[in-house]
């Protein structure tokens, strides 16, 4: 199946882990803010009833949305690094006003949205369940989380409204498209992890060298925000 010619093509992987990471951070948003409106309410309420079985819907958006990230980041740092900041983005800042400044500007965007993400998660992952319900509300943690809320939302809309003024509408709905190329075909994926199961002595070898012929191949700069944030998302789990 192909896209309209006029229309921007996303690759198929970039779609999946994009819109299921965006999907369940976006729940995960929603369903926190119903979780504050019913537990904390202490900065203003919004008309939402209370509602106890929220804040464990929220964990549970939080777990998956904790769940992807792994994978998407691993897509946005290899394949999709082109998105974001490069050797040459604070020289191209100051170019204010120029294309390549609006661009480095939605690079610089997308590489923080992806920072205030890894904030939300590892905050939230360090919060107890039981402080809520027994109205400890003034923890560290559940204070930093409150913080990490507002500044993904901040992110998100900035993520949007970049996305909008380099592609417009087009590019918006490119990455909801549902269409996909031929080299793109998940039937590729499965002949490919039928060749895996039969020939995996073999293949584990090429996938070594693979991984490791990808992390020389990046930049440092991406080498240590990978290594950084990875480390994070560990540190999280192992809480």
């Amino acid at each position: 199946m192909m896209n309209k010619p006029s229309s921007p093509y996303q690759p198929l992987l970039l779609r999946i882990f994009h819109n299921l990471q965006g999907i369940f951070v976006i729940l995960a948003i929603l369903t926190a803010i119903w979780t504050y409106n019913t537990y904390d309410g202490r900065w203003g309420k919004i008309f939402l009833p209370d509602w106890k079985e929220i804040e464990g819907i929220h964990g549970t958006f939080g777990l998956f949305s904790l769940l992807i990230f792994p994978f998407f980041l691993l897509y946005a740092f290899h394949r999709g690094r082109k998105k974001l900041v490069q050797n040459d983005t604070l020289k191209q800042l100051k170019v204010i006003n120029k294309p390549i400044w609006w661009y480095s500007l939605h690079r610089t965007v997308n590489t923080l949205s992806i920072f205030s993400l890894t904030f939300a998660l590892f905050s939230g992952k360090m919060m107890n369940e039981k402080w809520l319900p027994k109205g400890e509300l003034n923890h560290f943690w559940y204070s930093l989380h409150l913080f990490s809320l507002l500044i993904i939302i901040f992110f998100i809309a900035l993520h949007i409204l970049f996305n909008i003024k380099i592609g417009g509408f087009p590019l918006i709905l490119s990455i909801l498209n549902y269409q996909w190329r031929e080299k793109d075909n998940p039937q590729l994926w499965l002949e490919n992890i039928k060749d895996l199961l039969l020939n995996w002595r073999t293949k584990l070898n090429v996938i070594k060298l693979f991984i490791i012929r990808e992390w020389q191949n990046l930049p440092l700069h991406f080498q240590i925000l990978e290594a950084g944030i990875f480390f994070i998302i560990l540190l999280a789990w192992l809480k």
